[in-house]
């Protein structure tokens, strides 16, 4: 770790009314709470795969809204 990150973690951490170590635990807390793409992907997949709708339901549906708003 660069002494530029340090310091503006250190910065960042004072701001917070944290100590450096308590700030990086909620800054990775947070980090392993939050879905990268790919496993939001496999996870609407997998939703997906539990569900019976269809695409051809979702065009329906979005004609249907398009419709009510030229309306």
């Amino acid at each position: 770790m660069s002494e530029d990150t340090l310091t503006t973690l250190k910065v960042r951490a004072a701001r917070a009314g944290q100590s450096l170590q308590a700030y990086v635990r909620r800054l990775l807390d947070e980090e392993a709470g939050t879905l990268t793409p790919d496993e939001a992907a496999a996870q609407a997949r997998e939703i997906a795969s539990r569900g019976t709708v269809t695409a051809d339901d979702v065009l329906a549906v979005i004609a249907e809204m398009r419709e009510d708003r030229a309306a």
